[in-house]
C-alpha cells in the first residue's frame, strides 16, 4: 500500500484539547516518560491535556490501540496491529522504531528431553487462536517458531501446527500451556516478563532461547522491532506537537540509559511481572537501549516482518515500510533535544494502569 508522503514544517491548524498515547507492557520510553509524568509536562503549558488511551473512560474506543483510529494517538507497541491498521488502509506514519530483546523462548514439557531447534522437527507446534480482529498472538506463535526453525535450516512445513483455541482461557499463553500440560502439544512459543512466571508455573522446561541465536532476522516478531507510530492527519496538521512529543522519548530514553534499577522497577508496573520475571525475561543493558530510530538496518527487518505477516495471511495487503516512514519528525525532536536539558529529577511515580498485550 502506498501513500504519498507529506513533510509539513508549520503548525496552522487549531491546538487539540487533548493528545492520547497507548504503549504495550513492554520496555518503551513512551512507559518511562509516562511514569514520570514528562508528557504531561511538555503540553501543560498549551492547555493539551495528554491522556493514556488504557485510562479513557466509554468516550474512547480502546481498540483504537489496534486500530490506530484515533487521529491523536501516538503508539508504541507490537508492530502485528501497527502493521493491520497500515494495510486496511488507516493513515498512519511510522516515526520511529526500538529494538529490544525479550527473551522470546520455546518451552517443552518437563523431562521430554527436546533441546535445540532441529529437534522441532516433526514436533506439534502449539499455534493459538483468539476471536479477535487482528490475532497478533497468533501471529506471535507462528512467527517464533519459523525463527526458530529457520535457524536450523528448517521450515514449518518440517513440523505439526496444532490449533490451541484461546476461548475460556485467560492470562497470557494460558491455552497453550494448558494444551502442553495435557499432552496434545510438544512446544509452545513465548516471550517476555510474564512468560518466565507461567513457565515456572507449569514446571516447563527451555528448549530454545531464540535470543541467543546469532543471526537477530531468527528474532523477527511482533516487539522486534517495535514501531512508534501516529496519525497522519496530527502529523499533518499540527507536526510541531508531533515533534515535541518524539522529543520527550528521547530524553526519556536518555534518562533511562544512566538508571537500571528505576527502569526495572518501571518495567516491573509495565509489564505486571515480579522482579525476578523482569530480571529473567530482559538482559542487562537494557534500560540503554530504548531510543527510537529510523535505520535503513531496522527497517529492513520490519519489511521481513511485513513480508512474512502478509504471506501468513495476517495483513489483507502488502505494507510498503519504507514508503510508511517519514524520518523528519524524529529528525526534528533530535535537534530540539539540543536545547532541552534532560529532567534532573523525576516526578512522583504513578500507578501503571492496565494495558492491552503486545
Amino acid at each position: 500500500m502506498t501513500h504519498a508522503k507529506t513533510r509539513p514544517t508549520t503548525a496552522t491548524a487549531a491546538v487539540p484539547d487533548t493528545l492520547w498515547f497507548t504503549r504495550c507492557p513492554v520496555p518503551t520510553a513512551t512507559g518511562i516518560a509516562a511514569d514520570q509524568q514528562w508528557l504531561a509536562a511538555e503540553f501543560a503549558p498549551d492547555g493539551i491535556t495528554v491522556r493514556s488511551l488504557q485510562d479513557a473512560g466509554h468516550d474512547v474506543d480502546r481498540h483504537t490501540h489496534y486500530t490506530h483510529a484515533l487521529p491523536g494517538l501516538f503508539r508504541e507497541g507490537g508492530n502485528v496491529p501497527a502493521l493491520w491498521a497500515r494495510s486496511r488502509g488507516e493513515e498512519t506514519r511510522l516515526v520511529g522504531l526500538t529494538w529490544i530483546e525479550e527473551r522470546q523462548t520455546v518451552l517443552v514439557a518437563p523431562g521430554s528431553g527436546i533441546r535445540g531447534a532441529a529437534a522441532l522437527r516433526g514436533l506439534r507446534l502449539a499455534v493459538p487462536r483468539h476471536r479477535i480482529a487482528i490475532d497478533f498472538w497468533r501471529a506471535m506463535a507462528l512467527r517464533g517458531f519459523e525463527g526458530a526453525l529457520a535457524s536450523a535450516g528448517l521450515g514449518l512445513d518440517d513440523a505439526t501446527l496444532v490449533d490451541v483455541p484461546a476461548d475460556g482461557h485467560t492470562g497470557q499463553w494460558a491455552a497453550e500451556l494448558a494444551a502442553l500440560r495435557r499432552g496434545d502439544v510438544d512446544a509452545v512459543y513465548v516471550k517476555g516478563a510474564l512468560s518466565v512466571e507461567a513457565a515456572r508455573r507449569v514446571g516447563a522446561e527451555v528448549a530454545l532461547e531464540l535470543d541467543e541465536l546469532p543471526d537477530r532476522t531468527h528474532r523477527v516478531n511482533n516487539g522486534t522491532p517495535r514501531p512508534v507510530t501516529v496519525h497522519r492527519r496530527l502529523l499533518d496538521d499540527r507536526p510541531d506537537l508531533v515533534d515535541r512529543f518524539l522529543a520527550v522519548l528521547l530524553r526519556a530514553a536518555d534518562w533511562a540509559a544512566d538508571r537500571p534499577d528505576d527502569v526495572a522497577r518501571i518495567l516491573g508496573a509495565e509489564t505486571g511481572a515480579g522482579a525476578e520475571g523482569v530480571a529473567g525475561a530482559y538482559r542487562p543493558g537494557t534500560h540503554r537501549t530504548l531510543h527510537p530510530g529510523l535505520s535503513d538496518d531496522r527497517l529492513g527487518l520490519l519489511d521481513r516482518q511485513s513480508a512474512a505477516l502478509h504471506a501468513h495471511g495476517f495483513l489483507p495487503e502488502p505494507v510498503d515500510v519504507r514508503d510508511w516512514a517519514d524520518p523528519e519528525p524524529l529528525r526534528r525532536a533530535r535537534l530540539l533535544n539540543l536545547t532541552q536539558p534532560l529532567p534532573s529529577q523525576p516526578f512522583p511515580s504513578q500507578s501503571a494502569p492496565s494495558r492491552p498485550a503486545p
